[in-house]
């Protein structure tokens, strides 16, 4: 009997420690499958849309959004052109379609439900926006107000979005889509018997691209604006496509329960709003002004589809996929109908505190939760994943008959070789993004999205499998079986993950419920095969580990799929930080989230090292490919690359109070968007007529003498340049005029000054010779906040072009004001006059590749030194 039980104990452990391998040649199907799975379902998921429905559908079924209605009103709304703040297109055209429109919504309404009006507001004003004082005058924004009969109570829901556009762009996407969204919402509402509860204000603003001055203008002023309680803020970041709900809130957990609860299409993840939040996307919407200015909770959503395109002449009508218009539609309908009744709405500040963990998985549905209750499941699984490692060593000592200490020892020394071959990963991928940047090879995946995975993807795989690959490889005859010795290899990844999930809550980061799916999933493989015994055999236990990874690995990819589509676009217009430690540092977490339980899976091959190096391999083909033409960065019309440039007259005046003109020239100011600044050098100035400028001191000149447009480009200076040409139509030239001059103390001296100009006008203002400015016409905010100057006031007007009139007063550190008070530098800028553009600019122009898109206008500066 003893002899019996020795042999069959031999047995076991000869199973336990049996090392045989699978064959090598079903690893590249096994990689193939975790492929076809991304590409079949994650990204097949991602771009899923509806039927687009027609007005034949709506005889069927009344009462339901029509896409096709949609589309047809795009197509006339974007054959108006760009609608720039201060054009006919924009202050009359648009304003007059959006009212037609109105309307035939009215006149087909069901006025014994609801009370219908309307309204063209226009107004002025000022405020702080980022460090810049936004001047507006006369800007249009239209409104309509629904309210349902014998309304009991006068709170509303704000739905806005704009139809205005860039310059050079017909909107179509940005945001004239949504534009034509809102009307048909509108319409579908107000035809049918839909109850409402609560009235909603539809605002079409006129002044998004200035910017945010339309949204700025009818929360401080409009009358109906007192009683919005929430809002739902409709913009884009490309070409239709699935809206992304950027942000919610703040607070207000209750506007997320609607919108699980009746959004028919989900796209939203606290990723993406804590991405949003601390700034990670170049960009600023109207909710901001809403939130700031109306202190009212919404929601924030935007499309986000090729975004190649936002802010181009390439953003049009024939780009937008038809079924966006169903899509969007059914969600913004579904929304409305039930913010509009929901009973927060009455005293939203009642259900404000607390937030929300959202995200939607594929597409398929929606998963929200309370942060609380967040915190309770991430610890609980935390508690698991720990209990079942523990358990796990336990049964896995009394199986291979190995002392715990031993174990845990091999735990340790794995633990230690996860960590280095997650280093490896990241070194590497950081190596390599900073190298790319150092010697001007950044953005090869900017118009070729498939070189992130050789650059990025690859040098992660071989870090982390490469490590563990060479260790079991010399581990052949003494220590753990090779099955346990993977499994513990990955457990050690799984308690690395559950401490820095532990930190993330610790901080109150909502975005650690994606490292506890990561972890939760892990465990119950793990588990599931302890219950079956499973993880004793050689490769049985694959079954369920390879099963529970199916559900996170699409749910990974998916994200990751997503975040290149919002994020590769926008890199096109971000100069100042390195997008390859963005693509590479994002690719290395994901990697991180979803590869650590299969990579290791490459060591039961034969040739396990072989086979993982070929990543190595793969990476270096890749670095190689991004010094070639193979990944040149841009595309004509899919892919451009970005530039404004601006035909420019320059005039300097001299420091003797006097007024006399010091210097004057002019040219074309070139200002690249991008990382690649030097992209046309060989093509603008190698056997051509035009050359490079000497850039002026920008110790003595404000903004270098460059005509800045917007406050983003003050990022771009440093990159920009000032081409030598003949000059422009001076009609448009600001003018400044010195009002009055006057003293109330021995320091302080006031002036009035004066200013007419093109529509777009941006004003400089820096003190010198140690004076201070301490009061002025504008909001306080610049002063009380001690913003360096120069201070930057932008002013721009839609209807009325009376002069800006404006009072400063300074402060002199002594009573001696021999010497200039402050410089003033005024830059105007006619970006929508094309009769002015001349044939040598337009020849200029046309030097520019294919491959790059240029927003081109007339404008100038003018600096005094008073």
């Amino acid at each position: 009997m003893r002899e019996l039980k020795m042999k069959s104990k031999y047995e076991n452990m000869k199973i336990i420690y049996n090392r045989s391998k699978i064959g090598w040649y079903w690893a590249p199907l096994f990689v193939s499958f975790w492929f076809l799975l991304f590409y079949l379902v994650a990204v097949s998921s991602f771009h899923r849309m509806p039927r687009l429905k027609t007005t034949q559908d709506e005889l069927q079924q009344p009462g339901q959004f029509i896409g096709e209605r949609a589309e047809n009103t795009l197509l006339r709304l974007s054959k108006i052109g760009p609608k720039v703040v201060g054009s006919a297109a924009n202050e009359q055209v648009a304003v007059q379609f959006l009212l037609s429109e109105i309307t035939d919504i009215i006149d087909g309404a069901r006025t014994d439900l609801y009370n219908i009006e309307k309204d063209v507001q226009i107004a002025s004003g000022n405020y702080l926006l980022w460090s810049m004082v936004n001047v507006y005058q006369s800007v249009q924004n239209v409104v309509v107000k629904l309210s349902p009969k014998n309304a009991t109570s006068e709170a509303a829901l704000l739905i806005n979005t704009h139809f205005d556009s860039v310059p050079g762009s017909s909107g179509a996407g940005d945001a004239g889509m949504m534009c034509v969204i809102m009307l048909e919402v509108l319409r579908v509402i107000t035809k049918y018997e839909t109850p409402l509860t609560y009235s909603v204000v539809f605002l079409f603003n006129g002044a998004e691209e200035n910017p945010l001055q339309g949204s700025h203008a009818f929360i401080t002023q409009h009358p109906w604006a007192q009683n919005v309680k929430a809002v739902m803020n409709l913009d884009s970041a490309g070409s239709g496509g699935r809206e992304i709900l950027f942000q919610s809130g703040p607070d207000n957990p209750w506007l997320m329960k609607y919108y699980g609860k009746n959004i028919v299409h989900p796209f939203a993840s606290t990723i993406g709003e804590e991405l949003f939040q601390n700034g990670f996307v170049p960009s600023e919407t109207d909710f901001r002004v809403f939130r700031d200015f109306g202190n009212i909770p919404g929601l924030d959503m935007a499309q986000v589809l090729n975004g190649y395109v936002y802010h181009t002449k390439y953003d049009r009508f024939n780009l937008i996929p038809r079924r966006t218009y169903q899509l969007t539609g059914d969600n913004i309908l579904a929304l409305v109908k039930a913010l509009a009744n929901a009973e927060e709405l009455e005293n939203p500040s009642k259900y404000a505190e607390g937030h929300m963990i959202f995200f939607d998985v594929l597409g398929w549905f929606f998963v929200y939760y309370p942060e609380s209750t967040g915190e309770i499941i991430n610890i609980s699984v935390c508690v698991v994943v720990c209990a079942t490692i523990v358990g796990y060593i336990w049964i896995m000592s009394s199986s291979t008959g190995m002392f715990r200490r031993r174990i845990w020892a091999k735990f340790g020394i794995l633990t230690a070789l996860q960590v280095a071959g997650v280093g490896l990963g990241i070194g590497l991928v950081l190596s390599i993004a900073m190298f790319l940047d150092a010697v001007n090879l950044p953005m090869s995946w900017f118009a070729q999205n498939w070189m992130l995975f050789g650059l990025y993807f690859c040098p992660m795989l071989f870090g982390m499998g490469i490590v563990p690959a060479i260790y079991f490889s010399r581990t052949k005859e003494h220590g753990l079986p090779l099955g346990y010795g993977i499994q513990l290899l990955m457990h050690s990844h799984c308690l690395i993950l559950t401490v820095v999930t532990v930190v993330m809550i610790s901080y109150s980061i909502r975005s650690a419920f994606v490292i506890m799916l990561c972890i939760a999933f892990y465990t119950l493989s793990v588990i599931i095969n302890m219950v079956t015994r499973a993880h004793k055999t050689n490769f049985l236990w694959l079954i369920p580990h390879c099963l529970c990874q199916v559900l996170p690995f699409m749910f990974y990819t998916y994200c990751c799929y997503a975040f290149y589509v919002v994020f590769v676009p926008m890199q096109g217009r971000e100069c100042n930080t390195n997008p390859e430690i963005l693509m590479g540092f994002f690719t290395a977490l994901m990697v991180i989230l979803f590869a650590p339980f299969l990579v290791p899976l490459l060591c039961l091959f034969r040739k396990s090292k072989t086979i993982i190096s070929m990543f190595g391999v793969c990476t270096l083909l890749f670095i190689i490919f991004a010094a070639t033409p193979i990944a040149f960065p841009y595309a004509e019309k899919t892919a451009p690359q970005r530039f404004f440039a601006v035909h420019t007259a320059r005039t300097f005046h001299n420091a003797d109070r006097a007024s006399t003109v010091n210097h004057t020239d002019s040219g074309y100011f070139v200002v690249p968007v991008d990382r690649r600044p030097h992209t046309l050098d060989d093509i603008l100035f190698d056997n051509t007529n035009y050359s490079k400028a000497e850039p002026i001191d920008c110790d003595s000149e404000i903004m270098c003498g460059y005509p800045i447009y917007s406050s983003r480009w003050l990022n771009a200076v440093d990159n920009s340049y000032f081409v030598p040409g003949p000059e422009p139509n001076k009609d448009y030239l600001p003018t400044l005029s010195i009002i009055d001059k006057s003293s109330s103390s021995a320091k302080n001296i006031k002036f009035t000054l004066e200013i007419s100009g093109p529509d777009h006008t941006s004003i400089f203002i820096q003190p010198v010779n140690g004076t201070t400015l301490v009061d002025w016409t504008f909001t306080k905010e610049p002063l009380e906040q001690n913003v360096k100057p120069p201070y930057y006031v932008y002013w721009s007007y839609a209807l009325d072009p009376t002069p800006l009139q404006f009072s400063m007063e300074f402060e002199h550190e002594n009573d001696n004001w021999s010497g200039d008070t402050f410089k003033i530098a005024i830059m105007g800028h006619r970006t929508h006059h094309d009769m002015y553009v001349d044939e040598e600019f337009r020849e200029f122009l046309a030097t520019f590749p294919p491959w790059a898109h240029v927003s081109s206008w007339i404008g100038s500066y003018n600096s005094w030194q008073l």
